[in-house]
């Protein structure tokens, strides 16, 4: 199944910046391209037109700044504002993507911080966010299977 975007060069500068997704197509599909989410996904973003992209990243990063407020203004990673936060990141996923399940959650989260080139493109919204995003991931996870 293909992984590639449907969009120019300069639409995918114009949407991701300096981030080229299919640079990483190769890597995530050897990693995860035996899932379902992996399938979904691909079938899913494969039909998106360039206005699709513009919303999903738009959306995404507005629950990043978020985030970012919520962390600069001193609520805690596990308080009920950073897991509500958390909470629409994966709604957002699910809506958009797959069924970002609350374990894939975990595990999105976990990457935040132990890949640093999630870490280092999340923490230029805010420097701290990727563990604060996964400190709250975490718990809201825990919060939902409890």
């Amino acid at each position: 199944m293909s992984t590639k975007l449907n969009l120019t060069p300069e639409e995918r500068a114009g949407l991701f910046g300096d981030f080229n997704p299919d640079d990483h197509a190769a890597e995530a599909e050897q990693r995860w391209g035996g899932t379902q989410a992996w399938t979904e996904s691909a079938r899913r973003t494969s039909s998106f037109t360039k206005e699709d992209w513009k919303r999903f990243t738009a959306e995404a990063a507005e629950i990043s700044a978020r985030m970012a407020e919520a962390m600069r203004a001193g609520a805690p990673a596990d308080g009920g504002l950073a897991m509500d936060l958390a909470e629409e990141h994966r709604a957002h996923i699910t809506r958009w993507c797959y069924t970002c399940t609350y374990e894939i959650h975990r595990g999105l989260g976990d990457l935040y911080v132990s890949d640093p080139r999630f870490t280092t493109s999340i923490d230029r919204t805010a420097a701290g966010l990727a563990a604060y995003y996964q400190a709250a991931i975490t718990t809201n996870a825990t919060r939902h299977s409890a």
